[in-house]
């Protein structure tokens, strides 16, 4: 039986993994000569969003649990810069970047919302 963090109950978890697995899928379609360049960096961008959640999570005192929100909220606002250059560099399709773009943004207002908290 494996136990349940609480960080696995939020939304906004919940939301930037499904995120994260989707990026993913879209960033393989990348040019080889970014692996280590954009591909790599907006994929530990997206990464960060969710681990910041959890680990904001795990804190007891809620000025540590604003510092990870804060931080998942400034990665996941790079997401959205390395999004518009992945499309003005052509790798990513307009409906795709929009599609992306709408989830990231509304993972940053669900993020938003835990830190005003």
């Amino acid at each position: 039986m494996s136990y349940n963090y609480s960080f696995e109950k939020m939304a906004v978890w919940q939301m930037s993994r499904v995120f994260a697995k989707k990026l993913y899928q879209v960033t393989r379609e990348f040019p080889k000569e970014e692996l280590f360049g954009l591909t790599s960096q907006i994929r530990r961008a997206t990464i960060s969003v969710s681990c910041n959640l959890a680990e904001g999570s795990a804190r007891m005192s809620a000025k540590e649990q604003q510092r990870f929100y804060e931080i998942a909220f400034s990665s996941a606002v790079e997401v959205v810069n390395l999004l518009i250059l992945s499309n003005d560099f052509g790798y990513l399709s307009d409906q795709s970047y929009v599609d992306l773009r709408d989830e990231i943004e509304k993972i940053t207002w669900l993020i938003n919302k835990l830190y005003k908290k």
